[in-house]
């Protein structure tokens, strides 16, 4: 299951809304005894229909409360902004517009990165913040019944102050100023009041934090809440893990992420290519030690997305870890590759990137094959098969602009009833398969919250028949490499092992001819440690079928 492969595609499956429209909560969070909307009804005025623009309101508070609410509520994700708020294909602004009642100024530089520290900040340290505000209300029932967006400007108050140490009687100020704008001066009062409080025992060093005491179960409450998970994550990795290292991956899924850009062969794009970009955007980066095409930034992704280089197709986003499970798939110039997942596509086109190669970006001609000195060489294929035909058709779009359309063919089926229904086969198939994502939740800051123990169950299920599918696409002496982004021992080598259970005719290919001897585990398997590796965490397993 692929994250964050390329921003442009993870931005575009965002952008079918063609205008921002006001958040729609839903129903199960009724128990709030007021919502969003019938809190500005009180407050609706014909000078509030105006939507005027309020220079006085913080620009980055306002745009992050109401994407706190989308992200919350509204299945939105907490990505990156560009210039004047425009993030997900979108005007930011115009859903603070809608939401809100007005509009501040417009977002500088400085705001929008404020926006993107805070929105995935507060959303990391969601349960954290929870808890400092439930212990400083004066009673849980406070707490429990506040509105959706007064919660949201108190989470970011609490988190300036207390995770960005900024200055905390400017932070009260400005998000009392946002609460009575947005929702009444009643609301106002009741943030500058809870917002002091916090003030007073963060300077005497009294933070109402639990202790680590009791037995397991109270550890893990208490680890969950300092750490800012879910408790049965924290039980999970504590019972593989250990609670020390437990402790170091939630500190990784807490800290600021890095991104690495794949420089497009295709193209005719080096890496050498993308450095001098970014040499010229002041954008601070590392070479990747792992992949040739690849480099690291932490910072200045946002100036990346201004100069077009994503939109042209010069380069995505893709983690190393990632990379190198295609490195695992071996593609190679003239081969036919089934992707049998692909949506949304980062594996795909680097594949396909792969196959083309750069000795042929140099060429303008295009089609499949080429004759050159009287013999035909094919690039090969990439047969991109997904459920999601939306995500699909924008695969399709993003891979004309990475010029390797030539390469790429999509099909739009369910895995399950193409492998019944179809006689294709191939060499080489690809499931990199839907998962807990439990690899990559320092970028994906919200998937923590999304995630429920139960779903481990329904996904390993998932899995087991996909891997069952995608076993009848593979020709004897071929190869079935499964991976998957979670770092979760069921989700990975439990599959595998249950797969070669139901099907002897499969056997482990060791991936230590493709992979660094630092990625390869003692079954002869990739995988990447997000503590260890400092990348996304990932897996990956090749299995060869003997007959």
């Amino acid at each position: 299951m692929a994250h964050l492969l390329s921003l442009h595609v993870f931005l575009s499956s965002h952008a079918q809304e063609t205008s921002p429209k006001p958040l729609k909560l839903p129903k199960r969070i009724n128990k709030f005894n007021t919502s969003i909307s019938t809190a500005k009804k009180a407050l609706v005025s014909p000078s509030h229909k105006t939507h005027k623009l309020n220079l006085e309101v913080s620009p980055h508070r306002a745009v992050s409360a109401v994407r706190l609410m989308r992200i919350q509520f509204g299945g939105a994700f907490a990505d990156l902004l560009n210039e004047k708020g425009k993030g997900s294909g979108d005007n930011e602004m115009g859903y603070v517009e809608r939401t809100l009642g007005f509009r501040p100024r417009d977002l500088d530089d400085r705001d929008l990165r404020l926006v993107t520290d805070i929105v995935g900040g507060t959303i990391r340290w969601r349960r954290y913040l929870d808890h400092l505000i439930g212990s400083l209300c004066h009673d849980e029932s406070m707490f429990r019944s506040m509105e959706p967006l007064l919660l949201q400007i108190l989470r970011i108050g609490f988190y300036e102050i207390v995770k960005l140490n900024m200055p905390p009687y400017a932070v009260v100020d400005e998000n009392v100023k946002l609460a009575k704008v947005a929702l009444r001066p009643g609301a106002g009062n009741m943030v500058n009041g809870i917002l002091r409080k916090l003030v007073l025992v963060k300077e005497n060093n009294t933070l109402p934090l639990p202790k680590l005491e009791g037995d397991d179960r109270s550890q893990a409450r208490a680890l969950a809440t300092l750490y800012s998970h879910p408790v049965w994550m924290v039980r999970r990795w504590t019972k593989y893990l250990g609670q020390e290292e437990a402790v170091k991956l939630m500190m990784w899924n807490n800290s600021d992420p890095s991104y690495s850009l794949r420089a497009n062969s295709a193209k005719g794009i080096t890496r050498e290519d993308l450095v001098m970009q970014l040499n010229s955007l002041k954008v601070p980066h590392e070479v990747s030690l792992h992949l040739d095409d690849f480099v690291r930034v932490k910072i200045g992704l946002q100036n990346v997305i201004r100069a077009g280089l994503l939109k042209e197709g010069l380069c995505s986003v893709q983690d190393e870890s990632a990379g190198l499970v295609v490195s695992v798939v071996d593609p190679q110039p003239g081969e036919d590759i089934i992707d049998c997942c692909a949506a949304p596509g980062g594996k795909t086109l680097y594949m396909a990137s792969r196959l083309r190669g750069k000795v042929w970006s140099a060429f303008k001609w295009r089609r499949a094959s080429l004759s050159m000195f009287g013999s035909v060489i094919s690039f090969g294929r990439v047969h991109a098969i997904d459920i999601n035909k939306g995500r699909l058709r924008i695969l399709g779009e993003t891979a004309k602009m990475q010029k390797v359309d030539d390469v790429v063919v999509t099909i739009h089926a369910d895995l399950r009833n193409f492998a019944d229904n179809n006689v294709m086969k191939s060499d080489k198939v690809l499931l990199d398969a839907p998962c807990s994502g439990l690899g990559v939740l320092s970028k994906r800051a919200d998937l923590r919250w999304n995630r429920r123990l139960e779903d481990l169950e329904q996904l390993k299920n998932l899995q087991d028949e996909l891997l069952d599918a995608a076993s009848t696409l593979v020709n004897p002496g071929g190869v079935l490499i499964y991976s998957t982004c979670s770092i979760d021992p069921e989700e990975n080598e439990g599959r595998v092992e249950a797969f070669l259970v139901r099907h002897p005719e499969f056997r482990i290919d060791p991936v230590d001819r493709y992979a660094p001897s630092d990625f390869v585990t003692k079954q002869g398997f990739y995988f990447s440690d997000p503590v260890k590796h400092s990348l996304d965490g990932a897996f990956a397993a090749r299995l060869v079928r003997t007959s």
